[in-house]
């Protein structure tokens, strides 16, 4: 699954086969199959449940709002409480939660919105909260999971040097604020700095930049294009690039990748914007996975 092809982008035919470009694409998917399969990676997920204000009870018992393996938890662990824009978790005596390693009674816990998120651990699970939009939910991983031990690999286009692009970046003055739709109908809001512009297969195309942050590097880009829908996840795919130097930027195609919701529903996947639609089919990067 990991082999590299080299084909064309269009009718100019085959790109060179430089050696050095080979070895960058080996390695980043191999690193890409690497984070997929780690104990932490998409693959882990298996619950993903949206909290109300106030308590949200968790444990292996049916009666519970979260409910988990009896492997994992007793019938009843504890609660999740939301007050407001915070969030705290309450256990019950000997549930066996704990976080960073100490039992845990009742503790306010970050969110990933705030960097990096507080992981509760209950046996092999992984609790933790995120937040999307004005929205709370409690994400959970299980290293033992389905999704992940039996997990394939990924399919790719046969790898191109002509997909990889230079383009010209046009910016906003001043950026853009976007609220861009999901795949779980919450909002997500970001910047958009400008645009680039690029030529491939002969057409002049654009892509915005989707940012959390002025500051944010890489950039991200999500798209569709002809391939979505059939050879490609219908929802589209993402791509991260350098910010631009000297007012120009490298689009690498071969390196486009799949949402995280193409491996499963637990996932918040933003979508892209309708003017990130490509009128062309980028037969380049990752083909879609399983069934989607």
């Amino acid at each position: 699954m990991l082999g590299l092809t080299l084909g064309c982008a269009g009718p100019a035919g085959p790109a060179p086969a430089d050696p050095d470009y080979r070895s960058e694409i080996e390695r980043w998917r191999a690193e890409r199959d690497r984070r997929l399969r780690a104990e932490d990676g998409w693959l882990t997920l298996v619950g993903l449940h949206w909290l109300e204000q106030g308590e949200t009870t968790f444990g292996s018992s049916p009666d519970n709002d979260i409910v988990l393996p009896e492997s994992a938890a007793p019938a009843r662990a504890g609660a999740f409480i939301l007050e407001g824009d915070r969030v705290r978790v309450r256990s019950l005596p000997g549930s066996g939660l704990t976080l960073d390693g100490k039992p845990v009674a009742e503790e306010e816990l970050r969110s990933d919105a705030e960097g990096e998120a507080d992981v509760l651990r209950l046996g092999e699970l992984r609790l933790f909260v995120i937040r999307r939009g004005e929205r709370y939910a409690i994400r959970i991983q299980d290293p033992d999971s389905p999704v992940r031990l039996g997990f394939t690999g990924i399919e790719y286009f046969p790898a191109d040097p002509g997909y990889r692009v230079e383009g010209r970046f046009v910016p906003y003055e001043p950026p853009r604020a976007i609220e861009v739709a999901t795949i779980v109908d919450v909002p997500q809001k970001g910047i958009v700095p400008g645009y680039v512009e690029f030529t491939l297969q002969g057409k002049t195309l654009r892509l915005e930049p989707f940012l959390t942050a002025p500051d944010d590097a890489p950039w991200f880009f999500m798209f569709k294009d002809l391939t979505s829908g059939k050879e490609t996840y219908g929802a589209g795919r993402y791509l991260y690039a350098d910010p631009p130097q000297d007012g120009r930027i490298v689009l690498d195609f071969n390196k486009a990748y799949n949402p995280p919701c193409v491996f499963t529903p637990f996932a918040t996947c933003p979508l892209p914007p309708q003017q990130n639609w490509l009128d062309i089919r980028i037969e380049a990067g990752e083909k879609v996975y399983g069934e989607h």
